[in-house]
């Protein structure tokens, strides 16, 4: 069997391991939490994932190292390249870490972003506002995620109070996007530069937690998903990429812009679990394994729908043709994702009403 090394062991451990096995691979983890999600699939090392020591361990007689948070320190993956191939690179961490570095690295490769200003001091704010002007969001250069770590800025008293309330860290100043809708765009990249993509799918975020994706995104035609994947091929090619990656997007009236990439496998794919020819999860197992991609193609549409906070009913659940249910053992915490419910059908007509029983069921009020 070949032994695959990942650095984190959340829920996208879990549901690496759970794909990867089919295929032949046992699977080992570090995790700063005891029990963490993927231990069920593997040999959970409980460590912080800057400990190169315990990172070591981990990577003892594996045929490759991957990770499952764009959180891993790049460090920690370059200490292992002379132990076993690294997938994706590190290079990927670095890009992905910095939000000013993402979004220089996004520009030179001809790719559509918002308007940004690197931000160092409070004086930097003012005139980077001055450049951009207002509304605009500022964002920490580096950690936040799930709509931590920013703070929208409407008036010009609210700069000080921003810089402060981020604590005075390196930021980023980005101008506010009137979007139609947020997508994503997931893609594969073998060993040997072949790329793949899925349907770009259609996010919707509430408290800045995703809480909703529909696969293929509504309306996506040839011109939308062409301009989707021009966002992320260039950017794969350009870090040697290897495994699975996504880049979250704005559509503004048909035209795309970049938004953030995710060096990873990725919460708006879980729908490809059920609703594509190969998952997001396996077809991250084949590459970094080398072994030939699977079609990307969608079965038919779908839709994936978080479950925050508390878990939805599972005999209620499972009575829903077409739902699929996953639960990540973790225990109940507002705000948190404990598991999602992945839901397919023949057609749109019988997806809506499928959707709509899950979505109720998930606490889904509010949501289009």
């Amino acid at each position: 069997m070949a032994r695959v090394a990942v650095l984190g062991g959340g829920q996208l451990g879990w549901m690496l391991g759970l794909a990867g096995i089919p295929l032949g691979c046992s699977f080992a983890f570090l995790d700063p939490v005891d029990g963490a999600p993927a231990a069920a699939v593997g040999e959970l090392v409980v460590g912080e994932l800057d400990d190169i020591e315990a990172a070591r361990r981990v990577v003892g007689g594996a045929a490759v190292v991957t990770y499952e948070w764009e959180g891993v320190p790049a460090e920690t993956a370059r200490a292992l390249e002379s132990l076993a191939p690294v997938y994706p690179p590190a290079g990927a961490l670095d890009v992905s870490q910095d939000r000013v570095v993402e979004k220089q690295t996004m520009r030179s490769l001809g790719i559509a972003t918002a308007q940004f200003e690197a931000v160092d001091s409070v004086a930097d704010l003012h005139t980077a506002v001055e450049a951009i002007g207002l509304p605009a969001v500022l964002k920490t250069r580096r950690g936040g995620y799930d709509g931590k770590g920013q703070v929208v800025l409407g008036e010009p008293a609210e700069l000080d109070a921003a810089w402060t309330r981020l604590g005075g860290v390196p930021c980023i100043l980005e101008g506010l996007v009137p979007f139609d809708r947020e997508l994503s765009i997931l893609a594969v990249r073998g060993r040997d530069g072949e790329v793949a993509c899925w349907p770009a799918v259609e996010n919707h975020h509430r408290e800045g937690l995703l809480r909703l994706t529909r696969a293929p995104a509504p309306g996506l035609d040839d011109v939308l998903q062409k301009r989707s994947e021009a966002t992320i091929r260039p950017l794969l090619d350009a870090l040697d990429y290897v495994g699975v990656c996504c880049v979250e997007l704005f559509d503004v009236g048909g035209d795309v812009l970049a938004n953030e990439v995710a060096p990873r496998v990725h919460n708006s794919g879980h729908w490809t679990i059920e609703g594509a020819e190969t998952s997001q999860f396996e077809n991250h197992v084949r590459a970094i394994l080398g072994l030939p991609l699977g079609s990307t193609a969608a079965r038919g549409p779908s839709a994936m729908v978080n479950c925050i906070g508390t878990m939805p009913d599972c005999d209620a659940v499972l009575r829903t043709p077409g739902a699929h249910l996953y639960d990540y053992g973790k225990a109940a915490r507002a705000g948190r994702k404990l598991g999602h419910v992945t839901v397919t059908a023949s057609d749109a007509d019988q997806l809506t009403p499928r959707l709509a029983r899950i979505r109720a069921l998930c606490d889904g009020a509010g949501l289009p």
